[in-house]
């Protein structure tokens, strides 16, 4: 709808009488001479209008937003409903006054799994309820340099002007909201140019939905087409039907996702597990990688590391944050016992001091899975400045709410002051995924580096609640292969365990990660041996063979190889395990197998 600036317009004032209405033979392009009285009753009708309209343009105004967005506003909305007005300027002008939030080109997108939480999210963060969820936001940010497109910017241009038409003020909201241009146009091209904002969302999530189980909307679309021209109740319904089954086409995983047990819960039936003969330790083995991935790929990975059962868990049970993750390993699965003193399990637990800031309408109290990136200033001292907008108010309207928690909930921000929120710092980062305080900086790498690391890495306490295991088995130490090592999430884990490291050998490719473990390997007087190398591809049976002769075997052999192609937002080569990246996992087996291979051989001996 084209807006309408002027209050006075002709068609708010009826210019002919019920008698006039009743015939139909005046001259075509004619109206009738309104008398006096009609054109008193007229102008009273227009100057109540008006005065409506000014009233409503004064208190949009004088909150900070501009006149012209307003008059849009109204037209659109009409002055009958002040929400429905607040919510489409902050559609229109919040979120359009900085750039939408990026990762960087550097950024691993499967560590963040990361973007925000749709209705019907199949992403490796938490959880949680439909009514808290009611938005559906960006995961299809483009990874480049230059985060406006060259059409985006035209119709930002376009907006300033004024001469945006209704479908092109459509696609800039998507824009702005963070969805990729490409996606806005086929939603609106299959949903129809009289789909409003929010279902032309709805439409972009479906298919977003339906990309991560790598199945798509049958008859190009025209499913989703149909949901949304369906009554609320119905699409709600018809959407879950479709999650149910791209859900039932995915590999099954638990609820809650506790795998074998975890220190608060353990499952409702004792557990038996048969490993089979071929994978049965020493050397014991530990694998992991992320839980939600494209269908058949843990199938896939199961095959290959001997028909073992995936173990799902959610680190939520053992920290602050989340982060699904499944685990294939041959370890016992009794007599566990997790890290003490045990870590906090909440939000407020962990940051003690946000309790005074914490707003009663943000619920959160575990964090989403920590991300490679953070948000930047702007956004921050943008949600101030909405807040501040409404300081006198018992608390922010609704659509105010549910775009600051939106927020939150994406870039995992706690609150540090009077309507502060913040992202968290490396140390924090740190303590939350079980790393000694200042881990990340042994390295002498970057603030934005110390992010990426710590967002690639295990959580300590979940994975050393597995391997604890190992401390009544190897009382004298044990020697380890770290395949994919990172920031040395198990050499971390096995240490504070109390089992003594006496000889690791680690691969990672990333120097700086490297750099990190042999600081932290110094800075904890380790009396064993670290050996580093910086390509699993490079390591092959004459190199696997000297080192065996010199430690005497491994063994564990543990590590998760790059997720790069299979979860969280990344849109640009979701190609499974075959994925450059990815397909790294077969590195794993390989090395695993050669192990095995290289020490059944000398046993045998």
């Amino acid at each position: 709808m084209d807006a309408n600036v002027s209050g006075g317009d002709s068609s708010d004032v009826d210019w002919t009488s019920s008698d006039e209405e009743s015939e139909t033979h005046l001259e075509a392009g004619t109206s009738p001479q309104p008398t006096r009285t009609e054109t008193i009753v007229g102008n009273e009708e227009a100057s109540s209008s008006n005065a409506t309209r000014s009233k409503l343009i004064g208190q949009f105004v004088g909150m900070g937003f501009s006149e012209k967005l307003v008059l849009k506003a109204i037209d659109e909305n009409g002055e009958e409903d002040p929400d429905s007005i607040l919510n489409w300027i902050l559609t229109f002008s919040t979120l359009e006054e900085s750039p939408p939030q990026q990762l960087s080109t550097n950024s691993d997108p499967c560590s963040s799994d990361y973007n925000e939480i749709f209705p019907y999210d199949l992403s490796d963060m938490d959880s949680w309820s439909e009514d808290e969820a009611e938005v559906c936001e960006a995961d299809c940010l483009k990874d480049n340099g230059d985060y406006k497109s060259e059409k985006h910017k035209m119709l930002l241009s376009l907006a300033e002007s004024g001469s945006l038409s209704e479908k092109e003020t459509k696609l800039l909201a998507l824009a702005n909201m963070g969805y990729a241009l490409e996606d806005a146009e086929i939603a609106l091209e299959r949903s129809g140019p009289e789909t409003s904002v929010d279902g032309l969302i709805e439409f972009i999530c479906v298919a977003q939905m339906a990309r991560e189980q790598d199945c798509y909307l049958p008859e190009d679309g025209l499913k989703a087409r149909h949901i949304l021209n369906g009554s609320s109740k119905s699409k709600k319904r018809k959407l879950s039907e479709m999650k149910k089954k791209v859900m039932e086409e995915s590999i099954q995983l638990p609820n809650p996702m506790i795998g074998y047990g975890v220190p608060s819960m353990q499952p409702p039936e004792r557990v038996h597990r048969s490993l089979p003969e071929e994978s049965r330790g020493p050397p014991y083995f530990y694998y992991e990688n992320v839980a939600l991935t494209p269908k058949g790929v843990w199938q896939t990975i199961s095959r290959f590391l001997y028909d073992i059962e995936p173990e799902f868990v959610d680190s939520k049970f053992f920290s602050a944050c989340a982060r699904k993750r499944g685990y294939i390993h041959n370890l016992p699965i009794e007599n566990r016992f997790p890290l003490i003193p045990l870590p906090p399990l909440t939000i407020q637990q962990a940051f003690p001091l946000s309790k005074r800031w914490w707003p009663t309408w943000d619920p959160r109290d575990k964090l989403n899975c920590i991300q490679t990136a953070i948000a930047s200033a702007k956004l921050t001292e943008r949600i101030r400045t909405v807040l501040e907008r409404h300081e006198g108010d018992d608390d922010p309207p609704e659509a105010v709410q549910r775009y600051v928690m939106e927020q939150c909930r994406k870039w995992n921000l706690v609150w540090v002051g009077r309507n502060k929120a913040a992202p968290l710092e490396p140390d924090e980062v740190e303590m939350l995924l079980g790393f000694p305080k200042n881990h990340t900086r042994g390295g002498g790498i970057s603030r934005t580096d110390r992010y990426k690391s710590l967002g690639n890495s295990f959580q300590v306490d979940t994975v050393a609640y597995h391997l604890s295991v190992l401390k009544d088995m190897y009382p004298q130490g044990i020697n380890m292969l770290s395949l994919f090592s990172g920031i040395g999430g198990a050499e971390v884990a096995l240490h504070r365990l109390g089992i003594k490291l006496n000889n690791v050998v680690s691969i990672e490719k990333s120097k700086a990660n490297r750099d990190i473990v042999r600081s932290w390997w110094e800075q904890t007087n380790q009396t064993g041996s670290l050996i580093d190398f910086d390509d699993v591809q490079l390591f092959d049976a004459p190199r696997a063979e000297q080192i065996i002769s010199s430690i005497g075997g491994f063994d564990l052999v543990v590590g998760g190889s790059p997720c790069n192609n299979l979860a969280g937002s990344n849109r640009v080569s979701r190609d499974g395990l075959e994925g450059k990246e990815s397909s790294l996992f077969y590195d794993y087996f390989r090395i695993l197998d050669l192990i095995k291979c290289i020490m059944g051989s000398n046993r045998a001996v």
